[in-house]
């Protein structure tokens, strides 16, 4: 059977690396990438070549996407789009309105269509929050003690709950919705991974969190068997392991900078105002209590893991940006 597969968010570097291998798959016939912008690779500087992938300039948050799925016959969905921090130039509000509302238009436009029969949605692990009472490691089942109430998360999370809503609405269609730790690999930039390249890592004193990764790679793999194949649920997402950040710290050659809770939150609103890394109130939670989170539902579901653990791809980071250790144990 031949699939049309409509990808959104393919200026990214995750969203076009999906489009791209999936363009690949000849059980495939088209694959359409959306996007407010051109991806990287239709413009002069290059970037991640999307094969045959038609690409639509299309605002979720406009009706338009409800006609660019009527028009192709669109079987498949994979919904990338969700922006982790906000743009200098719109802010949170417009993220927000990207994350949240452009999702709405997206899946009301998949509950009106005759043809689409498979959902896929990229979420995040960030959706249980960090808190000092959350548990040791995170199912899909548990729900957190203090749920997200700030940026992405709670975009996340907010998604999450149209996307169960959706599936209650069209119990014929199957929904993969995919909680992934933070993306790490040579062609990430994200937040954390900016904060990684400093010359000196600021951290919270007195803490010392657990932080998990998922290679950019077995993001990708993930993606497309759920854009392949029919796996209805709720994921986590995650490379093996997990990795304090102390020995991030260690493992990057970079000094660490404790500092109190208070002074972390001013550096954090300093270096956010003149746009060099974001720290926002979230990523200050995870700083300071971590996060683990359970990938046995997944591994079964697939009969497939990782390649890559969550140290593996901090270590693929790490020689990508040049960055390498002082000494210390690997672990």
């Amino acid at each position: 059977m031949t699939h049309t597969v409509l990808v959104t968010g393919v200026s990214r570097h995750i969203g076009a690396r999906v489009a791209s291998v999936l363009a690949q798959d000849p059980d495939i016939s088209r694959v359409i990438g959306v996007d407010t912008v051109p991806p990287p690779s239709l413009m002069r500087d290059g970037g991640i070549s999307l094969g045959r992938t038609e690409f639509v300039r299309v605002d979720l948050r406009s009706p338009d996407i409800a006609q660019v799925i009527a028009a192709a016959d669109i079987d498949t969905v994979v919904h990338m789009s969700l922006v982790s921090a906000p743009s200098r130039s719109g802010g949170r509000v417009a993220m927000k309105e990207h994350n949240v509302i452009g999702t709405m238009q997206l899946l009301g436009a998949c509950q009106r269509s005759a043809t689409v029969r498979r959902v896929v949605v990229r979420s995040t692990t960030a959706v249980y929050g960090s808190s000092p009472r959350d548990p040791a490691v995170f199912t899909e089942d548990l729900e957190p003690h203090e749920g997200p109430s700030h940026g992405y998360a709670k975009d996340a999370a907010e998604v999450e709950g149209y996307v169960r809503g959706f599936a209650r609405r069209r119990p014929d269609v199957t929904v993969s919705l995919l909680r992934f730790a933070n993306f790490m690999g040579p062609g990430v930039d994200s937040p954390l991974t900016r904060y990684f390249t400093q010359p000196v890592l600021p951290s919270v004193l007195g803490f010392d969190p657990r932080l998990q990764f998922v290679h950019e790679d077995d993001a990708v793999e993930v993606l497309r068997r759920m854009a392949t194949e029919d796996h209805p649920g709720t994921f986590n997402v995650a490379g093996a392991g997990v990795l304090l950040l102390s020995q991030c710290a260690r493992r990057a050659g970079r000094p660490s900078l404790p500092l109190l809770s208070p002074a972390f939150k001013v550096l954090g609103n300093a270096v956010r105002r003149v746009g060099l890394v974001e720290y926002s109130p979230e990523q200050l939670r995870l700083m300071s209590h971590g996060r683990a989170v359970d990938t046995s539902r997944l591994e079964a579901t697939l009969g497939w893991k990782p390649k890559f653990t969550t140290g593996a791809a901090f270590d693929d980071f790490l020689r990508s940006h040049g960055l390498r250790p002082l000494g210390g144990m690997r672990t």
